[in-house]
C-alpha cells in the first residue's frame, strides 16, 4: 500500500504537525515541523500529503459513544449528553459550569492555522502552471475549513473567523466574535466552492478511496442549511434567511440523491438484520453472510478503520453492549402498522419482560436487547462460531441477556459479535451516509413549505423507513391525518430513531428548540409496576429505583435545561486574552 492512499488513513502528521505557543489558539508561530517552507509546496503531492492530516479531524467512536474518551477533550455531540441514554452527566443534567480553557476550541483553532496555511500557499501562488493539478487538495481544505467551523458554530455560535495564518500582531488576535450568520455564510462559501472541484464518488481511485467527494461536500451543505435554517427557524428568525437556507438544504440533498452515487445497505441475504451488522462490517468475517466492506455503498464519508492497519482502539463493544437505553427511546419505535404504541392495536404492552418488543418496528430489536434472547460479543467464549444460531453457534453465546439493570433497556448497536481482542474493533464511522440525506431531504421540505407530499416522503424518508420493515405502511399523508398524527412528530421519530448513537440527538434538541422541554425530563425505566419486572426485579423487597405514577422505574429526576444551555461559554481563559470577545447569554 502506498502511504499516500486514503483507503485506510495512513496520515503523514509530521507535514502538518503544529507546536503549540501560547494559549491564544488563534495564533500558532510553528506551522511546519522539521519540514523548510522553501523546500515544500511545491507539487501536488505535497499539497496532498499535507490534506491528509485534515482528515484527523473527522468525528469518530471517541467522539459520540463516550464523554470524554479517555486522554480525549469533551465529547460536545456525545448521546450520551441526550435525553435518549440514561448516562449522567453534567451536559445531560444541565450542570455544566462556566470554565477557563476549552479544549474543543483550542482543537479547532489549531486545525483552522493548519488549514489556512495550505490556502494561504496556494493563494502566494495564483499564477503556477501546475496550480490545477493541486485545486483538489485546496477543495480539500475548504471542505475541512467548513467542518470544523460548523463544529464551532454548533458549539459556540458566532466565533471569531480567521482565513489566514496570523502573527503576534495580527488585528484578528483582538476582533470581536463574528455573528452566526457570518459563520454559516463562511462555511456555505468554502462548500460551495469545494463542490465546484471535487470529484464525484465513482471518479475516485481504489488507491484515493476515503477522500472528500462532491457527494461528500454536498451532503454536509444540506446537513449544515437544515441545521441553521431550523435554528433560525424556531427563534423567530428572519424568514428570508431560514427559506433561503432550507432551500439550500432540500437543493444540495437532493443532488446527492439524484447523483445515484450511493445505496442503503440492505442486501437480500441479510434480511432485517442488514442495518444491524453494517455497522459492525469489516474485512474480516462478521455478519452471517460473511459480506465485507466493499458491499457497503452507504457511507458517503466515512472515517476508515481496519483490524490489520488501523483499529478503533476503543474498547467499543463492551461500551456498547449492554449500554442503557431510556424508555423514551423505546416508546418511540412504532408497531409494524405504522402506528405509534399508543394508537396501535398491535401493542402488546408492558406486561412481560419481551411483550413490548412484539410488532414493532425491527431496528428496535437490531438495535436494542430482548430480555432472554442470546447474544454474542467479541469474548471467548462469547464471540460467534458460524452466525447460524445452530447448538453450537448458541453454545458460544454470552449466554441469555438479563435485562435487569440499568433502566432495563440496554443498546447493542456498534458491538461485534467476531473473536477479536479488545480494542481491536476495524468497522469504519460514518461520519455522513445516504439514510441521513434522505431525512435531511425530507424535514427540511417539510419545514420549508408546511407541508411534504407523499412522493417527496417516497424517495426519501420512506426509503429509510421501509429498508428493514418491508411490511410497514409508508409514512404518508393520509396516515397522519387519519389516525390523527403530527407530521413534524414523525419525520422527528424516523430520524431519532435512524441516527440513534450517531451524534445527533442533543444537536437537534437544540436546533429544534425543544431542549428546553426534553432534556428536564425525568430518565424512566422500564414499566415495573403490575408486570413481570415487580416480581422478576427487587431490591430489598422492592424496586430497583423509585417509581412513578405510570409505574415506570425512575433512572434520574430533577434535571434541568436553561436557556443558556443551548450553547456553551466562551472560555474565559481566551476572553482574558482577548477582551472583545463577548460571553454567551447568561454565562
Amino acid at each position: 500500500m502506498r502511504t499516500i492512499t486514503l483507503t485506510y488513513i495512513a496520515f503523514v502528521a509530521g507535514v502538518l504537525m503544529l507546536a503549540v505557543s501560547g494559549c491564544n489558539k488563534l495564533v500558532d508561530l510553528k506551522p511546519i515541523n522539521e519540514i523548510s517552507d522553501a523546500d515544500y509546496w511545491k507539487t501536488a503531492e505535497q499539497y496532498k500529503l499535507a490534506a491528509n492530516e485534515f482528515y484527523n479531524y473527522l468525528i469518530t467512536f471517541a467522539n459520540v459513544l463516550y464523554d470524554p474518551a479517555p486522554g480525549q477533550p469533551p465529547s460536545p455531540h456525545a448521546d450520551i449528553r441526550s435525553d435518549l441514554t440514561p448516562s449522567r452527566s453534567p451536559f445531560s443534567n444541565g450542570t455544566n459550569t462556566l470554565v477557563a480553557t476549552d479544549a474543543n476550541w483550542d482543537n479547532a483553532y489549531t486545525r483552522l492555522r493548519a488549514i489556512n496555511y495550505l490556502l494561504a500557499k496556494d493563494s502566494a501562488d495564483m499564477d503556477n502552471p501546475a496550480r490545477a493539478d493541486r485545486l483538489l487538495y485546496v477543495a480539500e481544505a475548504k471542505f475541512f475549513r467548513a467542518y470544523v467551523y460548523f463544529d464551532l458554530l454548533q458549539q459556540f455560535g458566532g466565533v471569531p473567523i480567521v482565513t489566514r495564518p496570523l502573527s503576534t500582531s495580527s488585528a484578528e488576535l483582538q476582533a470581536p466574535r463574528n455573528s452566526r450568520d457570518e459563520v454559516v455564510d463562511l462555511i456555505i462559501k468554502d462548500l460551495e466552492e469545494a463542490i465546484t472541484v471535487l470529484p464525484l464518488e465513482s471518479a475516485i481511485s481504489a488507491a484515493n478511496k476515503g477522500r472528500i467527494s462532491k457527494g461528500a461536500a454536498q451532503a454536509f451543505l444540506g446537513r449544515v442549511a437544515l441545521y441553521e435554517g431550523t435554528w433560525q427557524k424556531f427563534r423567530n428568525g428572519n424568514a428570508n434567511r431560514y427559506n433561503a437556507l432550507l432551500d439550500k438544504s432540500i437543493s444540495a440533498s437532493n443532488a446527492v440523491i439524484t447523483s445515484n452515487e450511493y445505496q442503503l445497505f440492505a442486501p437480500a441475504v441479510l434480511g432485517d438484520s442488514a442495518q444491524k451488522y453494517m455497522f459492525i462490517l469489516e474485512d474480516e468475517k462478521s455478519n452471517p453472510a460473511g459480506l465485507n466492506k466493499s458491499s457497503n455503498k452507504e457511507y458517503i464519508l466515512a472515517n476508515r478503520y481496519s483490524y490489520t492497519l488501523r483499529q478503533i482502539r476503543n474498547n467499543v463493544t463492551h461500551t456498547l453492549i449492554g449500554g442503557g437505553v431510556t424508555k423514551k427511546l423505546a416508546d418511540m419505535y412504532l408497531c409494524q402498522d405504522g402506528l405509534p404504541i399508543n394508537k396501535s392495536p398491535l401493542f402488546q404492552g408492558y406486561a412481560t419482560t419481551r411483550s413490548e418488543f412484539m410488532n414493532r418496528d425491527n431496528r428496535m430489536r437490531y438495535t436494542m436487547m430482548i430480555d432472554s434472547n442470546y447474544y454474542w460479543d467479541n469474548e471467548n467464549p462469547g464471540a460467534r462460531t458460524n452466525w447460524t444460531s445452530d447448538a453450537a453457534d448458541v453454545a458460544s453465546s454470552r449466554g441469555r441477556h438479563n435485562a435487569a439493570t440499568g433502566t432495563g433497556y440496554q443498546s447493542q448497536k456498534w458491538a461485534t459479535e467476531r473473536r477479536l481482542n479488545d480494542n481491536e474493533e476495524g468497522y469504519d464511522w460514518p461520519v455522513i451516509r445516504l439514510a441521513e440525506v434522505y431525512l435531511n431531504y425530507a424535514e427540511a421540505v417539510y419545514e420549508r413549505n408546511g407541508n411534504i407530499g407523499d412522493a417527496d416522503l417516497d424517495r426519501s424518508l420512506n426509503l429509510v423507513r421501509n429498508r428493514v420493515n418491508k411490511s410497514m405502511p409508508k409514512l404518508n399523508n393520509a396516515l397522519v391525518n387519519t389516525n390523527a398524527l403530527d407530521m413534524r412528530t414523525e419525520i422527528r421519530r424516523e430520524r431519532t430513531i435512524e441516527l440513534f448513537l450517531e451524534g445527533f440527538r442533543i444537536d437537534d434538541l437544540k436546533r429544534w428548540k425543544t431542549a428546553e422541554v426534553e432534556m428536564p425530563m425525568d430518565v424512566l425505566g422500564i414499566k415495573w409496576t403490575g408486570t413481570r419486572w415487580q416480581t422478576r426485579w427487587v431490591v430489598n423487597g422492592s424496586s430497583p429505583f423509585p417509581v412513578n405514577a405510570d409505574g415506570n422505574l425512575i433512572f434520574e429526576s430533577s434535571r434541568k435545561w436553561a436557556e443558556k444551555n443551548y450553547l456553551l461559554p466562551i472560555p474565559t481563559q481566551q476572553r482574558a486574552l482577548n477582551p472583545n470577545l463577548d460571553q454567551n447569554p447568561d454565562w
